[in-house]
């Protein structure tokens, strides 16, 4: 008896389904991807969060800070600082405001005075539960009645910023790259899988105006979710409140479209299929948006992980904006950032260029 429902023939089924697998199994690139990107995110979220320990923090010494001599032999606290001395009270604040150091330290008299950053609240918090650690513990330690220390902390920003400052810039840097990468990686595979870039490679038309019209299309677009993201954000239900210098993001955000979408290019360039080319855009993309600080801090990472951070596009794409639209730094704060995309985006579209290929193979 039959144990198919109603109206299934079971050989076709069979059939059908062992011509779909031969099919993906042919597909080595969706095949290969498929497999490595869970076992890529397994390895880089593994790493972020083994042992998860207190991280170090980066303190700079203004001067002479004599309460940070006792830290060493106080329990819990000795190895979480790493500290670099500076004279300069305006250049170590301006490390805290960049995100190069996580706090300043200074002491005048019985007054330790610190100075952080509200970009990171989750790093911000920890500063303040260990310097208030670092004064208790240097309370019980004095005899007498000598007095005790105080503590006044210092935002390194205006204290009318709030943690949206910062996590607007990521998702939009995020939202950003993902759509200029997949929407130039599968409407090339799709346009070469139609046979439409044969067409257009016969018509009346060069492939120059065919390139500008796409890269235009792409740039109106990410002008058109900014503009979108931007009147949501600064709502006053979330409050974003933009910097002086918060227009000098939208060139960053160009720049940044232009360098994904050269990643999609070089990716439609190769991919056979719009699963291979899928797959092989959010191996590039999903583990940028860990590793470019779109998401989550680094500070819990490990320093091979921090590092490899600054080969991620996405991480100057983020971080140009942040600059403008919540560190309050000038218009020049973006130009590094500007420097980098375009750079990826002419390496990155010349090896497309190499590799392109009009037909399916």
């Amino acid at each position: 008896m039959a144990l198919s429902p109603p109206g299934m023939n079971f050989t076709a089924f069979r059939s059908l389904s062992r011509a779909m697998l031969r099919g993906f199994i042919r597909d080595r690139t969706a095949l290969a991807f498929s497999i490595l990107l869970p076992v890529l995110f397994l390895a880089l979220l593994g790493s972020l969060y083994r042992g998860s320990g207190t991280p170090k923090l980066n303190v700079v010494e203004i001067g002479n800070v004599s309460l940070l001599g006792h830290t060493a032999g106080q329990p819990g606290l000795s190895g979480v600082l790493t500290i670099t001395h500076s004279d300069d009270k305006k250049a170590a604040v301006s490390e805290v405001r960049r995100g190069d150091a996580d706090a300043a330290v200074q002491q005048i008299s019985r007054q330790l005075i610190v100075h952080y950053s509200i970009a990171d609240p989750t790093m911000a918090g920890l500063v303040q539960t260990v310097f208030s650690s670092i004064v208790q513990q240097a309370d019980q330690a004095r005899a007498g009645p000598a007095g005790s220390y105080q503590l006044l902390t210092h935002q390194v920003e205006s204290t009318t910023l709030k943690p949206i400052q910062f996590l607007a810039p990521g998702l939009l840097g995020w939202a950003i790259a993902s759509g200029a990468t997949f929407g130039s990686a599968i409407t090339l595979v799709n346009w070469r899988h139609n046979k439409l870039l044969r067409r257009l490679r016969l018509a009346p038309v060069s492939t120059g105006a065919v390139v500008l019209a796409r890269v235009g299309v792409s740039l109106l677009v990410a002008l058109i979710q900014m503009a979108l993201f931007l009147l949501i954000a600064t709502t006053p239900y979330y409050g974003l409140r933009l910097t002086a210098a918060w227009w000098m993001a939208i060139p960053v955000l160009l720049c940044g479209t232009l360098a994904f979408m050269s990643i999609g290019l070089l990716v439609g360039s190769f991919a056979k299929t719009q699963q291979g080319a899928t797959a092989v855009a959010n191996l590039v993309i999903l583990p940028m948006a860990f590793l470019g600080g779109a998401f989550i801090p680094l500070e819990f990472a490990p320093a091979w992980l921090r590092d490899a951070s600054y080969a991620m596009p996405l991480r100057y794409l983020v971080t140009g904006m942040q600059d403008v639209m919540a560190r309050g730094q000038g218009p020049g704060a973006a130009l590094p950032a500007i420097g980098v995309l375009l750079a990826l985006t002419t390496v990155l579209t010349l090896t497309a260029v190499r590799v392109f290929c009009w037909d399916e193979i």
